[in-house]
């Protein structure tokens, strides 16, 4: 898998439909949730695209302190379905902190996780913060990662 970042304009029109396409595809469907996934964050977010074959098969959306949280975060964590088996999901979370250290040169991270994905998000550093709340109808909890 190769991991590419680029900043809103520097996606080009077809990376773009991938992006939402594959998000749509987990997020609304395999998810059975209705909601409005573009909303206007993406162009103030970094893009990180997991490449497969030059297809984008793995994504999230990082963002700088104070743009969404108070610290930096990393949103829209998706991989898509037939490509998880191979671990992927794990290159994708390390690949989207390195990023935030690397462009934003900070280390706190704070992400909106869906609580399922609890252990995930811990076997990278990640730890749970106050009380799990509904997200769009799916059980979320807040988690920061604090390596200092």
């Amino acid at each position: 898998m190769k991991f590419t970042v680029k900043n809103f304009t520097e996606l080009t029109i077809n990376e773009l439909y991938a992006i939402l396409q594959l998000r749509s595809e987990v997020f609304v469907v395999e998810q059975d949730c209705v909601y409005q996934d573009i909303d206007y964050k993406d162009q103030k977010s970094l893009h990180i695209l997991g490449f497969k074959n030059d297809k984008i098969v793995a994504y999230t959306r990082i963002f700088k302190p104070g743009d969404y949280f108070d610290n930096s975060s990393i949103g829209r964590v998706v991989v898509a379905a037939e490509e998880r088996k191979y671990g992927y999901g794990h290159h994708l979370m390390k690949a989207s902190i390195e990023a935030v250290n690397t462009y934003f040169k900070v280390e706190e991270i704070t992400i909106s996780a869906q609580l399922y994905l609890k252990n995930f998000y811990e076997t990278h550093g990640f730890k749970q913060i106050g009380e799990q709340y509904l997200e769009d109808g799916i059980p979320h909890i807040r988690m920061d990662l604090n390596p200092n």
